[in-house]
């Protein structure tokens, strides 16, 4: 597994400064230790024989490696490295390119070397290379004849944030029997977010214009639009009009949305899987490796609904259930439903941010101690006066989190629970005895359909106060969204 921070570098990335950290000692290559066992051999003959032209030889052979360590030992590497990748930040299984800049801060010419640079496992970094040679510090600007530029592409295949770099240099003598290697530069971090999967319609709804699919919208949640009344105007379909201002104002009068800039949805991601069991000696590594491939297919689904959603101009509420990692310091280190306050992305610059988050989202193991809070129905503590369109992705929960979203439910209209295939049956059937629309997901190839089962039309709507409505037709609390290319 890659490496995974809990933040995401922001910016640019900053040129590392200079440093020159030899990994060992000059070594001989096989060529060398080639020379110094037959000049070993040949001195252990002198000392038997006493000849002194085998004992010019063995001297020969002994002295010849031994020079060529110390050539590649005196003469050091003085060299500064800058390190950027570019795009900065890359969607797993995209490519992205290395940019490195190797300048010599020597007073003498730099030839010979070969560079070849390191990376974190899961990114295959260049091997072994001639580096092409550089003249003496010149000062200035680092385009001259002091510095090159070396560039190679890599492409990551899973989301994380992985260390590259430093660079090694190595040099070898004229006659290939030593060598010494050295470590320049300092790493730099790659974010690689998570695949965002293109999801159908906009939005919660796959209708562009009017119809029933944005009054559908409308009565999912209120606070989503504001609605005025107007005249009549041909074509406005009949159930449009509003009585009630037809009759105030004498004339026909229709209801138009005056859409607000920035309707609210929330995301519930499973980050503790505190229903995971305690695996027996020798299942151990099987059973994580399980749940850690079933985590992947949940972030992987976060990020294609949060996109969808910023897309349309939703403000989202990101929610975890463990420990926050989007915003480490900003609460209890209980979980979003036990007091942490959830994490907000607005429409305008939502996405990249979302993204870069998610790449270094681990599972956590849940905090000793951190008890239930007292006010569990609402994340961070205060219940919104409109319920939310609300999208739970559970991995594995206990009994404590499948309560805590049993009581989510109230506040989430409509309360739709992605369900992967590590979750117990016994909590799939608590969070639908709440109301919660479960959709099973196995993996990645099943995101598009699971969404357009979510904001599709149901047979039987469950709400939560338990009214239930038959063939699509919403009770009271009840409510459906309209998918692209569902009947």
């Amino acid at each position: 597994m890659p490496r995974r921070c809990r933040s995401a570098p922001r910016g640019a990335p900053r040129p590392m400064s200079a440093s020159r950290r030899p990994v060992w000692f000059p070594r001989l290559t096989l060529r060398g230790g080639v020379f110094l066992g037959v000049g070993g051999l040949f001195l252990a003959q002198y000392l038997f024989t006493g000849r002194r032209d085998i004992l010019f030889v063995a001297c020969l052979l002994l002295l010849v490696p031994v020079t060529a360590a110390a050539y590649v030992a005196i003469r050091p590497v003085t060299v500064k490295v800058s390190r950027a990748f570019r795009p900065a930040v890359v969607e797993a299984g995209r490519e992205a390119i290395v940019c490195l800049t190797v300048r010599n801060l020597s007073a003498r010419p730099l030839y010979g070397l070969r560079w070849r640079d390191t990376g974190a496992p899961g990114l295959a970094t260049r091997g072994a290379l001639v580096l092409p040679g550089l003249d003496r510090f010149e000062g200035g600007r680092d385009d001259g004849a002091d510095a090159v530029r070396l560039e190679y592409t890599l492409m990551p295949r899973h989301r994380g944030i992985y260390s590259s770099g430093p660079l090694r240099l190595e040099r070898c003598d004229p006659f290939g029997l030593a060598s010494s290697e050295w470590v320049v530069g300092e790493p730099l971090d790659l974010v690689v977010t998570p695949t965002a999967v293109p999801l159908p319609g906009v939005g919660l709804t796959g209708a562009g214009g009017d119809g029933d699919a944005r009054e559908r919208l409308w009565r999912l949640n209120r606070n989503s639009d504001e609605l005025i009344a107007r005249e009549y105007r041909p074509g406005d379909p009949l159930r449009r009009v509003n009585w009630p201002a037809t009759a105030r104002h004498g004339e026909i009068m229709v209801r138009q949305e005056e859409h607000r800039s920035n309707p609210r949805a929330r995301i519930v991601l499973d980050t503790a899987l505190r229903g995971r069991p305690v695996p027996p000696p020798g299942q151990g590594p099987d059973r994580r490796f399980r749940h850690d491939q079933t985590f992947e297919v949940a972030v992987e689904l976060v990020a294609s609904v949060g996109v969808h959603l910023l897309d349309a101009d939703f403000r989202l509420d990101l929610v975890e259930l463990g420990p926050g990692q989007l915003a480490p310091h900003a609460g209890t280190g209980r979980g979003g439903l036990r007091g942490d306050a959830a994490v907000g992305f607005q429409a305008i610059g939502g996405v990249r941010a979302l993204l870069e988050g998610l790449a270094g989202v681990v599972p956590l193991e849940p905090v000793p101690g951190a008890g239930a809070s007292p006010q569990t129905a609402v994340p961070g503590g205060n219940a919104p006066q409109v319920p939310l369109p609300t999208f739970a992705v559970l991995v594995d929960i206990d009994e404590q989190d499948a309560a805590e979203l049993a009581s989510l439910g109230a506040a989430a209209r409509p309360a739709v629970a992605f369900i992967l295939d590590t979750m117990r049956p016994a909590r799939v059937d608590t969070l639908r005895e709440a109301g919660w629309r479960c959709i099973p997901v196995r993996s990645t190839w099943d995101i598009p359909v699971a969404w357009l089962e979510a904001t599709g039309p149901r047979s039987a709507a469950v709400s939560p106060g338990g009214a239930v409505g038959a063939g699509g037709a919403a009770g009271r609390g009840t409510a459906t969204v309209r998918g692209e290319g569902r009947p």
